[in-house]
């Protein structure tokens, strides 16, 4: 398939965790690349690209902020920073949030294992409400819940990956609230674009699964997932929810009133995700089911699979599950794929698994995006790997912070430069905030400061993150724009971000393009953005 063929189609229209990371200040260090090539095979490294005044001008205050540790994290919290493409709701949401909306709903709480569950509330529990009052209650749900004070010299995986199963009885029951209190925090953070992971119609996927049972003939299973309309049922049943969804988001945030909250302007889609570690039937049903709901709701655009990497029955079944989405992808060719592939480490999995994973995910699976990566220079021909990712355009969504709390892999051990030396586009990303306490100004922020990033290259890592979102529509750049540079298309060359379009050309393409009106709002932000560093 053609390199425009592929953009094409990921362009489509679519039918109507060691406790919080201390920041570095040494902006001007650059730590070495992570495992780096052999020279004889490694590539050039790509010239950095001329600032433009205005550029230099933001980027010379940027480094004038190094001591000065309040006024950073405002110049971080200010930068527009495009989209958040690889964010699950539930681990997004703030803990003290969860811990209210517990309360809200009558919840209790295991006392041994501080574990949400539903009422009534029998011995050896407590209502959640308590935490209102009891101060050492809350903070106990809070570290329970999050990687808060989690221990620096201990290993946060079991701890990170658990969180789920304490605070799942409140997360399930409102989706609206959820994306209304991560909708607000990525609109403080000047982020334009999210795209967040839920699961649709879980009970009634799990159910079907277990009828239709498993089949290693693909065809023939799918085949019995969509007779009597049994699938369809399940894409109906998911859309309902996520009317229920937006209704309680949009009551929440006040749209279309005159109270209207900021969140309201943030544009959402969702990604449905399948839980690898389940059995064979019900991953293929929930991917299906998936990539069924991405070609039928423009609300949905893309299936991810979830859960640790290195369980076992995620380890023992990754081939067949990369098979099972390289086959959904023939059926299905108008739903993205964006996967998780080299969540691992060595020590974490035996080393004959860190062999393949992201490797398979790209030319079995044929994704679009591949989320984390970390395992990259430890995988067979590796080289070969990111240079496929590279002249595909497949992104790698990079969260620094889960990264160093579930596998404790950061600074030069991350492949961050390895990926960006080999032309591989790169997006930072968030993955589950409310669990790492974190957020995308952190991420940002940590990277200038580890990876000595300058003003220029921040800049486009945040029209990375729209370029290689989900998001219908023509671009606004030209092909290439990790390696050829953000150059705009022909059509709006002349035009200046923040001034009214004058060309037809220009206004034509912004009407026509969901991709390109976020993208060209973004660079009038960075216009006003350096603007103000003018002096």
């Amino acid at each position: 398939m053609s390199l425009q063929r592929r953009k094409a189609l990921r362009r489509r229209v679519v039918p109507a965790a060691l406790g919080t990371l201390t920041v570095l200040s040494l902006l001007s260090t650059l730590p070495a690349a992570a495992q780096p090539a052999p020279a004889q095979h490694r590539p050039a490294a790509p010239s950095p690209r001329q600032a433009t005044e205005a550029e230099a001008r933001t980027d010379a205050h940027l480094r004038s902020l190094r001591d000065r540790p309040a006024a950073l994290r405002a110049f971080f919290r200010w930068l527009p920073k495009g989209g958040d493409l690889h964010n699950h709701l539930s681990g997004a949401v703030s803990t003290e949030y969860l811990i209210e909306l517990a309360a809200e709903d009558g919840l209790c709480v295991d006392t041994a294992t501080l574990t949400a569950l539903a009422p009534p509330c029998g011995p050896g529990t407590r209502l959640a409400a308590d935490a209102r009052t009891d101060r050492a209650f809350h903070d106990a749900l809070v570290r329970a819940w999050s990687m808060q004070d989690f221990p620096r010299d201990r290993n946060g995986h079991d701890h990170f990956f658990d969180t789920f199963g304490k605070f799942g009885e409140v997360t399930w029951r409102h989706r609206g609230k959820l994306l209304a209190e991560v909708a607000e925090t990525a609109v403080r953070d000047n982020q334009v674009y999210l795209e967040t992971m839920v699961s649709p119609a879980s009970e009634g996927a799990k159910n079907l699964a277990a009828q239709v049972g498993w089949d290693d003939d693909l065809a023939a299973l799918h085949r019995r997932l969509v007779a009597d309309g049994k699938l369809d049922e399940l894409v109906a049943e998911a859309r309902r929810e996520a009317d229920d969804g937006d209704a309680e988001f949009r009551a929440a945030e006040h749209c279309g009133t005159p109270q209207a909250r900021p969140g309201c302007g943030l544009t959402v889609r969702w990604i449905s995700q399948a839980s690898r570690g389940s059995s064979p039937e019900r991953v293929f049903t929930q991917l299906a089911l998936g990539m069924r709901l991405a070609e039928a709701d423009p609300r949905f655009v893309a299936v991810n699979l979830v859960q640790p990497e290195d369980g076992d029955s995620s380890l023992r079944n990754y081939s067949l599950q990369m098979r099972m989405v390289g086959y959904l992808r023939t059926r299905y060719p108008k739903a993205h794929v964006s996967l998780h592939a080299g969540e691992l480490w060595p020590g974490l999995v035996k080393p004959a698994d860190l062999r393949f994973h992201i490797r398979q995910a790209v030319d079995v699976a044929r994704t679009e995006r591949v989320g984390h990566g970390v395992d990259l220079v430890h995988e067979d021909d590796w080289r070969h790997t990111a240079r496929t990712m590279a002249d595909r355009e497949v992104a790698v969504e990079v969260p620094f912070s889960s990264n160093a709390q579930i596998l404790g892999v950061k600074g030069a051990d991350h492949p961050f430069t390895t990926y960006r030396r080999y032309g591989v586009p790169v997006v930072l990303s968030t993955d589950d905030p409310g669990v790492s306490r974190t957020d995308i100004s952190h991420e940002y922020q940590y990277a200038a400061a580890t990876y000595g990033l300058r003003y220029p290259e921040l800049k486009d890592l945040a029209r990375a993150s729209l370029e290689y979102g989900f998001l219908p529509g023509a671009s606004l750049w030209q092909d290439h724009p990790t390696t050829t540079g953000y150059r705009p298309v022909a059509a709006c060359r002349s035009e200046h971000p923040g001034l009214p379009v004058r060309g037809a050309a220009c206004r034509h393409l912004l009407a026509q393009s969901a991709r390109a009106r976020l993208e060209w709002r973004q660079e009038a932000a960075f216009a006003a953005f350096e603007q103000a560093h003018r002096d």
